[in-house]
């Protein structure tokens, strides 16, 4: 197939995964905006195997089908509270192909580069426009991207080596990133920040030690600068992660995401594909710009985050004053009954006990009885940008009562009952009560303003995130005890 088709095939991916992206801001357009994404990532798959420089068709298939056959195995297998940590992982696949391609890039360079000085020829070309016949012969004997670096002026490839360097640096970074970030996810690292001795001034001379080996192998282009700059950007990407704590692991993983989009984009400028070009940039700012936004709604400074906590909280902690009340199902199911207004607080903990359905039982129930039924959404809930929603939309709860904090944090004070289940910082009161705490200013749910709050906790531990919680010494505050899901059980069982 000729470029004519290549290209056009590319255009329709690109516009098709445009409409994906758009498509998913909304839970109603999610399942169309999906199947976008899966058109259009199939044909930008057949063109690159039919279009121009195509070929190992046997192996490129046997690739695709073992990948495929993974992937099944992985989506049946990977319960709906392992995503962050799946997601993570997908990234690091990302950056790790960008390292990849970007030393292939490096050794395509050199075989190039021998073949010519072994045929006594001058590579790059540099005759303006007039090809030697020695030359052109030395040229033809390449297929694919060997072919294409063949052909580059020494502009282009001085150009070749920045993108290839840059891409390996991106794609160091985020694969150790994206590993460490699985690790806090999955619970094998642990989620406090941890910085090594010297903590930014680490990262600061890996950073320039990688500027240094830019220059070495700009002026060199020698093997040992990259494999150095790989090692300190692995460093970093490590580092820098290891330094973010629990509470801003959501907005780690967006993070990772914009990284791993940068990472393709460096990709598709080393192999001179507009679709991977397109598609990462696409990627890369997205994930930016979430990122942004949800370190708005943390007030987190999006620097501090990216730079590992620079500047965090210091100071010691207000101390919590009180007692955590027990209560049980009984207490719960009797004030539900009196309540005319209900909302819900989703978390992790509903996530770990996959007790959605058990929640979505209850509200059926409640608004059976003509009672008013919301659930509060914040935009950090859980450990994945909106994972709460895709949870409550899997349960089959109506999208019109799902809300976002800016839409109902106004309403808690005129609220009867907030149940919330398995939350900890977004419900807690000493981000604004407490300027040494670690989530200082952070926006949260204003839960404890309503007249009776339930908590559904495993016990009196302070979640993932290692913040200690005031709410739950509050007066109007009752503690529901056990795992979410038996502690719904038991409340179902009262409320008919």
């Amino acid at each position: 197939m000729g470029y004519g088709f290549t290209t056009a095939a590319y255009v329709v991916a690109a516009v098709l995964f445009i409409l994906s992206l758009g498509g998913l801001s909304g839970q109603e357009s999610a399942k169309r905006a999906v199947w976008y994404g899966i058109v259009g990532m199939a044909l930008a798959v057949v063109a690159t195997l039919i279009g121009p420089g195509a070929g190992l068709w046997l192996l490129s298939l046997i690739l695709i089908a073992a990948g495929a056959v993974v992937g099944v195995m992985v989506a049946q297998r990977v319960q709906m509270t392992e995503m962050p940590q799946l997601v993570a992982a997908m990234h690091s696949l990302v950056g790790l192909a960008a390292v990849f391609v970007g030393f292939n890039a490096h050794i395509e360079i050199g075989r190039v580069l021998s073949a010519f000085t072994e045929a006594g020829e001058v590579f790059p070309l540099e005759l303006y426009g007039v090809v030697p016949a020695g030359a052109a012969m030395v040229a033809e004997q390449f297929r694919g991207f060997a072919a294409v670096v063949a052909e580059k002026s020494g502009v282009e490839l001085t150009i070749l080596r920045v993108e290839l360097f840059l891409g390996v640096v991106i794609g160091a970074i985020t694969f150790t990133g994206s590993v460490v970030a699985y690790g806090k996810l999955a619970g094998k690292v642990t989620s406090a920040a941890t910085k090594l001795p010297g903590g930014h001034a680490l990262n600061a001379g890996a950073a320039a030690i990688s500027v240094l080996c830019l220059i070495w192998y700009f002026n060199t282009g020698g093997l040992f600068p990259l494999i150095l700059m790989t090692l300190a950007a692995l460093f970093i990407g490590y580092h820098l992660i290891m330094g973010i704590g629990g509470a801003d692991m959501p907005v780690v993983v967006s993070m990772l995401n914009s990284y791993s989009g940068w990472a393709a984009a460096a990709i598709g400028f080393s192999l001179g594909n507009d679709l991977l070009i397109v598609v990462g940039a696409l990627v890369g700012s997205s994930g930016a710009i979430l990122s942004y936004i949800m370190c708005k709604a943390m007030n987190r400074h999006f620097v501090s985050v990216i730079l590992g906590g620079f500047g965090g909280a210091s100071g010691p902690q207000m101390e919590v004053e009180g007692e955590m009340i027990a209560t049980d199902a009984d207490n719960v199911a009797s004030a539900l009954e009196e309540a005319d207004s209900v909302v819900i607080v989703p978390g992790y903990g509903m996530a770990v006990a996959q007790a959605q359905q058990n929640v979505a039982e209850l509200t059926r129930r409640l608004r059976a009885k003509g009672k008013e039924v919301r659930f509060a959404i914040h935009p950090v809930a859980g450990r994945l940008p909106g994972h709460m929603n895709v949870l409550l939309a899997e349960a089959r709860v109506p999208y019109d009562i799902v809300l976002e904090m800016d839409e109902i944090n106004d309403d808690f004070p005129e609220t009867d009952v907030v149940i919330v289940i398995g939350s900890n910082d977004i419900v807690n009161p000493a981000a604004q009560d407490d300027p040494n705490s670690p989530i200082a200013g952070m926006p949260v749910l204003e839960v404890w303003k309503a007249k009776q709050v339930f908590v559904s906790k495993r016990g009196q531990g302070t979640g993932y995130s290692g913040i200690e919680n005031p709410l739950f010494f509050k007066d109007n505050t009752r503690m529901f005890y056990g795992d979410a899901k038996a502690s719904l059980d038991t409340l179902l069982s009262k409320v008919t």
